[in-house]
């Protein structure tokens, strides 16, 4: 039975919080760690991560010494990891209850170390539990297969979904960015010449916006993006310039479910 390490950044996030910790809480794959790194918040979100962690040992939360954003709280969590594999959470989403199950049964099928899952969409308001999510037709579907070039075109993975094999790659850390330290993740473990699968099945929930809206947050990635392709994967302009057309284009696309 495989332990599974789920990595969960967490910063004010105490009205989305408990639905989150549950999600992982209730899988039934049950053995796992779920590894918080509370990034200095100050609307009681440590408190309720103590709460739970008193009620089931399986909850390790930790503060970070200082405020250093969510690739930093995840790399606080990363390098805590026991588990054989290594997955992500986010503290305003959930996982469906048998993610896990499902997502390490497909791992073993193939020999991607990096695998990702669909996922759906709700409403920033959503109040449910992940026990009864109803299915709501807001899918953003996995690619069956990637490999490093494709990935350069667009980030195709939902980061709510990755799970990466710590027996195959190592600890594997984000790099020390501002943002898109995931995206960056995948490429580095695509650039070593790893692919990832994507298993069809929408198994998790992406908190967003309602359909149709584009957030200022997804335009400011713009930016941020352009800095990943040059800087990190020294991409030169016209290269850097696909890469960005493609990430806006996925944006305005999936701004639409």
């Amino acid at each position: 039975m495989p332990l599974v390490s789920v990595v969960m950044p967490v910063y004010n996030s105490v009205v989305t919080l408990g639905t989150a910790v549950r999600s992982v809480l209730t899988q039934t794959h049950g053995d796992v760690e779920l590894l918080v790194t509370d990034d200095q918040s100050i609307d009681g979100s440590m408190d309720l991560l103590r709460e739970f962690a008193a009620q089931d040992e399986r909850v390790l939360p930790e503060s970070a010494p200082e405020r250093g954003g969510a690739g930093r709280a995840r790399n606080l969590a990363i390098a805590r990891a026991r588990g054989d594999y290594v997955a992500f959470l986010d503290s305003d989403d959930m996982w469906l209850p048998e993610k896990m199950e499902k997502q390490l049964a497909f791992a073993a099928e193939g020999d991607a170390p990096l695998t990702f899952t669909s996922y759906f969409k709700m409403d920033a308001n959503h109040d449910g539990e992940s026990t009864d999510w109803v299915p709501n037709g807001r899918v953003i579907r996995a690619r069956e297969h990637l490999d490093y070039r494709a990935m350069l075109r667009r980030d195709y993975i939902g980061a709510l979904t990755a799970m990466y094999d710590r027996n195959v790659l190592g600890t594997r850390l984000m790099p020390e960015m501002r943002k898109r330290q995931d995206y960056a993740l995948w490429l580095s473990i695509m650039r070593d010449g790893k692919d990832a699968r994507g298993l069809a099945e929408p198994l998790a929930v992406y908190r967003s916006g309602q359909a149709g809206s584009l957030s200022s947050n997804k335009m400011s990635l713009v930016k941020y993006n352009w800095s990943l392709y040059r800087d990190h994967e020294d991409l030169s302009i016209p290269q850097a310039t696909r890469a960005l057309t493609g990430a806006v284009w996925q944006s305005l696309r999936n701004s639409r479910i």
